[in-house]
């Protein structure tokens, strides 16, 4: 291979991962996907429920996206017991849409349905987007 195009490559792969650097960088840089607000708990029975999680798209309007939302759910029955869980939800948001909302159906008791629940508490650890 000439020097030439060996100096060229470089710096030309020199200057894609400065570019890079520089937007990773940018507290301008807005994620593709992030949450409106915080997760949405509805009861469905005594230990069934839904987590709904609204999101903004609009950093992947044109081409659509989709991922998966990582989070944790602390909770406790009647009789005192606690535990929490790791769960994942994934979403899908076609060309074209700013908000996409997505909802997860869970179970969380130590027995099927021989308690009633309380979700104590949801927190999402991260949001993919691709």
């Amino acid at each position: 291979m000439p020097k030439s195009l060996i100096t060229l490559c470089a710096a030309l792969l020199c200057g894609t991962l400065s570019l890079g650097a520089d937007a990773l960088a940018d507290p301008a840089v807005k994620p593709a996907a992030r949450l409106v607000q915080p997760p949405l708990v509805m009861r469905l029975g005594k230990d069934e429920f839904r987590i709904a999680f609204g999101l903004d798209t609009s950093g992947c309007a044109v081409r659509g996206c989709g991922g998966v939302i990582r989070y944790s759910v602390a909770w406790r029955t009647e009789d005192g017991t606690r535990a929490s869980e790791n769960r994942r939800v994934s979403y899908r948001v076609p060309p074209h849409y700013g908000r996409a909302l997505t909802v997860d159906r869970q179970y969380f008791d130590t027995a099927e349905g021989a308690h009633t629940t309380e979700l104590v508490n949801v927190t999402v650890a991260s949001i993919s987007c691709r």
